[in-house]
């Protein structure tokens, strides 16, 4: 099982904080944000996936972006730092 060193309260709080600004300003594809969901939670991929009830494998393949997630399965993840999954406008080139 991987080492991890918890993150700290505040360490915590800064990675929830990144990853809200970055979903509201619509920067944030779903593949890093599953990612960037279980690094604010300080958890690893095994953690991660007993507690929203995925594999393994599936948390892996969420977050390299070969996955292909139910809006249900996106919506339940984002759930605990008071996300939504919805569109957001493609930015203009």
């Amino acid at each position: 099982m991987p080492r991890r060193k918890p993150l700290s309260r505040e360490e915590s709080f800064d990675a929830r904080r990144a990853l809200r600004q970055a979903a509201e300003q619509g920067q944030l594809p779903w593949s890093s944000g599953v990612r960037a969901i279980r690094k604010s939670l300080g958890m690893t991929q095994a953690e991660f996936a007993k507690a929203f009830e995925l594999t393994v494998r599936q948390v892996s393949e969420l977050e390299t972006g070969v996955g292909n997630p139910t809006v249900g399965t996106l919506a339940r993840l984002a759930k605990p730092l008071g996300l939504t999954v919805g569109l957001v406008p493609a930015p203009k080139p």
